[in-house]
């Protein structure tokens, strides 16, 4: 057994040599940037024995940052001379890591560059990206259909009152629905004027951004009567596309490999189809970030803030919070920007990573925040101690507000006939006693902890954003809001993205020359890291088609995938919690890790009671 690993290891750990980007390998022709999988703001860490096992995601990450620097050595770069973006097995991205794409997209062109895309279907990502390229080909078995921002949820509360469980839910805030579903059969009219707003501004910017880049898109019946256009249409949504003027061409990948030959050359292997082309890894091995003039510190804070350590694409409290204090012990940085992406989590977690802030804002160094899809609850709780705020006009943000949530089981053990008795010597002995029940001495203690959590929270922004407290509490109750509106409540500064955060910072450190971002990341496992560049180069490998059917099926089982993990998040978490639960309906694409997570974890008390009882 031992040998049988030891030549696994070996030869995987060849196979990661093997695979690693050659920058000898750039050449004349086109950079293809294949969007095989998820845009993220950070890639989580490889789980090396899930690779070897074969159990890993199929889904991969890709960072938003990699392929908009890969745009920008492109516009430059002579040997490049077209750029191709693959997006057959695209699942999507944040909303303002798409947005920074697509202006970079534009200046690409603008440096001369033809931008040439192709999907066999696509959905509203997909063809966001794919409106700002110069010429769009879709396979004839495809089409474009966009539906919009929008999902439901589901709520448990009829559920937990047939088994018998009682969720003891301790909270501030009107909007805070993050604990709706155990609470409520439907979600409540104050959620859903909040939702409803949010969606509506996002849904706008991404119609007018699609406009402005391809005007002769006539895509507005796909959005008011689109059953009606695809039976005009007779179904075929290829040909409905090129009628809309949605797409360019309409061509199979070999036909589109073909056009490109004419356009770059053939590739020098002469297989048909090939044409002269260097991927997005190459360019960036050959091409490493420059570190010229001052360093300014960039700190990410992706994913779910949490207790303790962890690796990339986790936002750990402990681990966040020491590369602050990295960044403050570096006499080479000037100022530091965080670069935010997270809808919150852990109180205490977020607190440690504000404390290191304000460690550094006694140090007299600049703070900048640079929000990217989510900056919610926790992730707005960590931007308080920032001199300036730049968002997007889609990032989400606010959900200002705290809440606590414990099972009590008590009622439907007594069902199986188990019950539960002891001696106490104080009201609060043994609570909270999941089993035997949940007392009201203990009920009004934690809430009281939690109305001083929210006092904190509201205090923290009110001093941040110079207004008072009373002013933060009539836009706080846990209510989301999207960059556009955050900005007229005075909650975020300025529109804009890491390079305008970037420059912020240079600014008011007074660099008067150059500078550069000096990224601080989470370690790596050791053992993990040797696989990274292996799985780096893995694609994504679900083995369904891309046509409309496909994309639904994807969301379908992505839908679960998101269940499961908010389920998950509610029962396995301790202590308070700054979370924005809802943010899911709204934003995030489920990513690699929280797959791969789910594949393991327990779902939790919910389902197995419902297991016990059903």
């Amino acid at each position: 057994m031992v040998l049988i690993f030891m030549l696994l290891f070996f030869g995987l750990l060849y196979a990661a040599l093997s695979a690693a980007p050659n920058p000898a390998k750039v050449k004349d022709g086109a950079l293809t940037i294949s969007l095989d999988g998820v845009i993220v703001e950070q890639k989580a860490q490889v789980d090396p024995f899930a690779a070897i096992s074969g159990s890993s995601s199929d889904i991969a990450e890709i960072e938003a940052r990699d392929v908009i620097r890969s745009l920008q050595i492109a516009a430059k770069d002579e040997q490049i001379k077209a750029v191709v973006l693959d997006m057959d097995k695209f699942f999507g991205g944040g909303k303002a890591n798409l947005s920074d794409i697509a202006g970079e997209m534009m200046k690409t062109r603008k440096a001369g560059k033809k931008i040439y895309s192709f999907a066999t279907a696509y959905s509203d990502d997909s063809y966001y990206l794919a409106a700002h390229s110069d010429e769009i080909w879709v396979d004839p078995l495809g089409g474009v259909m966009p539906v919009g921002p929008g999902r439901t949820r589901l709520y448990y509360k009829d559920l937990i009152d047939k088994l018998g469980v009682e969720a003891k839910i301790y909270r501030v805030g009107t909007y805070k629905s993050a604990v709706e579903p155990y609470m409520l059969n439907k979600q409540s009219e104050e959620s859903a004027a909040a939702t409803k707003a949010v969606l509506e501004e996002i849904w706008t910017k991404w119609k007018d951004d699609v406009a402005k880049a391809r005007p002769q898109a006539q895509i507005a019946s796909l959005f008011t009567t689109p059953a009606d256009a695809i039976e005009a249409a007779k179904g075929d949504m290829g040909k409905l596309a090129i009628n809309l003027k949605l797409v360019d061409k309409l061509g199979d990948r070999m036909s589109f490999n073909k056009y490109l030959v004419q356009k770059v050359g053939a590739d020098d292997e002469e297989k048909l189809g090939d044409y002269n082309s260097t991927d997005a890894a190459t360019l960036l091995a050959a091409n490493p970030m420059a570190e010229e003039g001052e360093a300014i510190a960039v700190i990410t804070v992706a994913g779910e803030i949490v207790d303790g350590e962890g690796g990339p694409g986790t936002a750990a409290g402990d681990t966040i919070s020491q590369l602050i204090y990295d960044a403050i012990g570096d006499e080479d940085v000037k100022a530091i920007v965080l670069r935010v992406d997270s809808p919150g989590g852990s109180v205490t977690a977020s607190e440690k990573i504000r404390l290191a802030l304000m460690e550094a804002k006694a140090k007299k160094l600049p703070i900048i925040v640079s929000m990217s899809n989510l900056a919610a609850s926790g992730g707005y709780w960590i931007s308080t101690p920032a001199d300036y705020i730049f968002a997007d006009i889609s990032t989400i943000t606010g959900s200002i507000g705290i809440f606590g949530m414990i099972p009590d089981g008590s009622k439907a053990l007594a069902k199986i006939g188990v019950n539960s008795d002891g001696v106490t010597t104080t009201p609060l002995s043994g609570q909270p006693d999941v089993m035997g029940g949940i007392n009201e001495e203990f009920d009004r203690v934690a809430q009281s902890v939690i109305e001083k959590g929210y006092g904190d929270f509201l205090q923290r922004v009110a001093t941040s954003r110079k207004m008072s407290v009373a002013q933060v509490d009539s836009i706080a109750q846990g209510r989301i809001w999207a960059g556009g509106t955050a900005r007229q409540l005075k909650l975020v500064d300025q529109y804009g993205n890491l390079d305008n955060a970037l420059a912020e910072a240079a600014k008011r450190a007074k660099i008067s020359g150059d500078f550069y971002a000096r990224y601080y990341e989470p370690p790596m496992d050791e053992f993990a890291a040797l696989f990274a560049g292996l799985a780096g180069q893995a694609k994504a490998k679900p083995q369904m088609s891309g046509d409309l059917f496909g994309q639904v099926s994807l969301r379908q089982q992505m839908t679960y995938r998101q269940l499961a993990a908010d389920i998950n998040y509610i029962m396995g978490t301790s202590g308070a919690q700054i979370y924005c639960i809802e943010c899911a309906s709204v934003e995030r694409p489920l990513s690699a890790a929280k797959i791969n997570n789910l594949e393991k974890i327990d779902q939790g008390w919910l389902m197995k009671l419902a297991g016990i009882f059903g």
